[in-house]
């Protein structure tokens, strides 16, 4: 076989001592005419290290890669409205300020909310009136002295009153107003409009002055420590998804950061673009990411026994993936390969496997083999 002769040390490079005039150069190691195969010697096989292994059955799950973003479920979002109408007396919270739930998040003035106090306390008085004129007859009926229809009246109009008297105190409810604390001489005119939830406001729609009704949105809050990743998943994919499966995200900006979570419901419709929903629980912690940022996710599949090498064993060259075959004794081929999934330190040899069962190939020094193959001088 023609033979190369290159003056390139492996894992090493020509040692030069100041103190001494004479130089020593490592002996010189042959790379075949087409430059895939290497052989090395003794001094050299110890410099770099050589190792080498068999390829191994390891369990790799095949990962599948989908999009989404961090969305809130709807129990971490609230839209406040107003219950009534009324103008705005105040309000001092802008986007991006943390509430509590039950913290004011405007004062409101109207004018209904007075009428509607007068007719709770109006009702209040009117069924003490009926409740005792009812109690007058039923005494009356008992002696003859008046008639069943009058009681029945009497009656009636008392569980009038009531019915009315419940149901305004629950409009009250409604508004903020504690009824048990109404009287003639606490009647008000405004209102404390709260917050459902603790969270972050994000929108605010409304100024001091401005009138509102029960259909305007005037705040929007929500509590980013129930966030979750909700990913698209196209049919292709489907098949391949269960609940429990675990899910690595991570963003555009920071692809090195991932975020693990792990599938806990897979939508039973598409959308419009022929996606479904497919929703992830972070594990281990809400991270620090606001909602509805556009997230990448890689999504461990079925695992499988695989015949696999370590990661350090596979190098990429010039766009292809190659290992390293030992032929014989520190000489060394260089074999192109497909490779497939990689997890635990091990990435999946694909294809025609024949020809590399029970051979050896290196797993440590690899890198060192491709460097002396292609720096070869012409």
């Amino acid at each position: 076989m023609k033979k190369i002769i290159i003056i390139l040390s492996i894992g090493s490079i020509v040692l030069s001592c100041s103190k001494k005039e004479n130089t020593t150069e490592e002996p010189a190691f042959e790379v075949s005419a087409n430059q895939n195969e290497i052989t090395l010697t003794d001094a050299q096989m110890k410099s770099v290290g050589i190792q080498t292994t068999l390829l191994s059955e390891q369990e790799i799950s095949s990962k599948i890669t989908l999009n989404g973003n961090i969305d809130v479920p709807p129990q971490g979002m609230a839209s406040v409205s107003s219950p009534s109408g009324g103008y705005v007396k105040s309000a001092k919270f802008m986007p991006g300020n943390f509430v509590n739930k039950g913290d004011v998040l405007a004062i409101l003035e109207d004018p209904n909310l007075v009428q509607l106090q007068q007719d709770y306390l109006l009702a209040k008085s009117n069924f003490g009136y009926a409740e005792k004129d009812y109690q007058r007859q039923k005494d009356l009926n008992q002696s003859q002295a008046s008639s069943d229809k009058a009681m029945q009246m009497a009656h009636t109009e008392a569980k009038n009153q009531n019915i009315s008297i419940n149901a305004l105190a629950e409009r009250l409810r409604i508004l903020g107003v504690n009824p048990d604390k109404i009287t003639p001489q606490s009647i008000q005119r405004s209102v404390a409009l709260r917050a459902p939830i603790s969270g972050y406001i994000t929108r605010v729609n409304v100024n001091i002055g401005q009138y509102v009704s029960p259909v305007d949105k005037l705040f929007e809050i929500v509590n980013t420590q129930d966030t979750h990743l909700i990913l698209k998943a196209f049919e292709k994919d489907l098949s391949h998804l269960k609940i429990g499966q675990k899910v690595y995200a991570y963003a555009n900006q920071n692809p090195d950061k991932k975020y693990t979570a792990s599938i806990i419901l897979i939508g039973k419709n598409f959308d419009s673009d022929r996606s479904v929903p497919v929703h992830c629980h972070f594990v281990g912690g809400q991270p620090d990411l606001v909602p509805g940022s556009f997230m990448n996710a890689d999504v461990e599949a079925n695992a499988q026994n695989s015949l696999s090498v370590p990661d350090d064993a596979v190098l990429t060259w010039e766009g292809k993936q190659y290992i390293f075959e030992e032929i014989k004794p520190k000489t060394f081929r260089m074999v192109p390969v497909t490779i497939g999934n990689s997890e635990n330190g091990y990435t999946e040899i694909s294809g025609d496997l024949t020809k590399l069962m029970n051979k050896k190939f290196v797993t440590k020094g690899a890198y060192n083999l491709l460097m002396g193959l292609k720096n070869v001088e012409e």
